[in-house]
């Protein structure tokens, strides 16, 4: 089996590719490395090649491969050029869509949690859609074009992964858009005190990025279409990621409240209902907000 991912050299994607190849499949690395790194490319064996997913003409000269793993996009959610965040997130999947059709092969695709805007229970893939931001409506807009798709066919079979919020190794090069689990490392690691939104009582569906790359690859043997959300279905402040991380670094230091300046403009509450993701994959995340946080920072992080 051969798999192309886009996005192949950024964080999540990067992920994916390493858990394909050590499961024996042969990857196909499609990225046009304006939002990723070469070093998370270290290490792999799969084909790479350079090319934005917005030029029509690079489909037709791609290798034959079995199934695509969509996971090139624009995920910073502050970038304030609505054209080119939809051009890259909606036109580009657009293109990849009609590629998958064309060869008849099955597209797994990266959506987004934030397009439910902010909750206060479990979100539910039937939920109202409420974006926030034109990320999360690039997404939302994805996922509408998907539905339409598979109203007509039921081939070839198509996975949107609304994936809550993740972090893990190998999101070093996303700068201020990295997750709060390593912006909160970095600052501690400093000596500094770890600075979240008063009271830190927010709570967000945090997954570790091992388990997103799991469940990813799993959903290429999905016997069906649907749109499923990725995440832990537990809720965590951001307290709590400052106490797991004081606990794996030994340290005891206390956060610095400072107010919200996005206010109605932030997701203060996410939470996946994982029981569609259940139904259909017949998987769960594994990992628990502790269990993540020790094993990015004593594995990748910590000296």
């Amino acid at each position: 089996m051969r798999v192309l991912v886009t996005g192949g050299a950024g964080f999540i994607g990067s992920n994916v590719v390493k858990m394909l190849e050590e499961a024996g499949v042969e990857t196909v690395i499609l990225d046009d490395f304006s939002h990723a790194s070469y070093k998370n490319l270290l290490g792999l064996k799969g084909e790479i090649i350079c090319g934005d997913i917005l030029d029509e003409k690079l489909y037709e000269k791609l290798p034959k491969v079995d199934a695509v793993i969509h996971e090139a996009a624009i995920t910073d959610t502050t970038l304030a050029d609505d054209a080119k965040m939809m051009m890259v997130n909606y036109r580009g999947f657009k293109n990849v869509l009609n590629f998958c059709l064309d060869k008849k092969i099955r597209l797994v695709y990266a959506s987004s949690a934030g397009v439910y805007g902010n909750g206060t229970s479990a979100m539910r893939e039937d939920a109202e859609i409420i974006p926030h931001n034109i990320y999360a409506y690039s997404k939302y807009q994805c996922d509408c074009l998907m539905k339409k798709v598979i109203e007509k066919s039921s081939k070839p079979i198509i996975i949107g992964l609304r994936y809550f919020n993740v972090y893990g190794p190998y999101e070093y090069h996303k700068g201020l858009s990295a997750s709060m689990v390593y912006q909160l490392y970095l600052q501690m690691k400093e000596g500094k005190q770890p600075r979240i939104f008063k009271s830190g009582e927010q709570k967000r569906d945090f997954i570790y990025v091992k388990d997103v790359a799991r469940i990813t690859v799993e959903a290429l043997d999905s016997k069906k279409s649907a749109v499923l959300n990725v995440g832990t279905g537990t809720p965590r402040s951001f307290n709590d990621i400052i106490a797991s991380l004081n606990k794996t670094m030994g340290l005891g230091v206390k956060p610095d409240y400072f107010d919200n300046p996005y206010v109605g403009k932030y997701q203060d509450y996410t939470e996946a209902d994982t029981t569609l993701l259940k139904e259909v994959l017949g998987t769960l995340a594994q990992f628990s907000l502790e269990a993540g946080v020790e094993d990015y920072l004593k594995g990748y992080l910590l000296e």
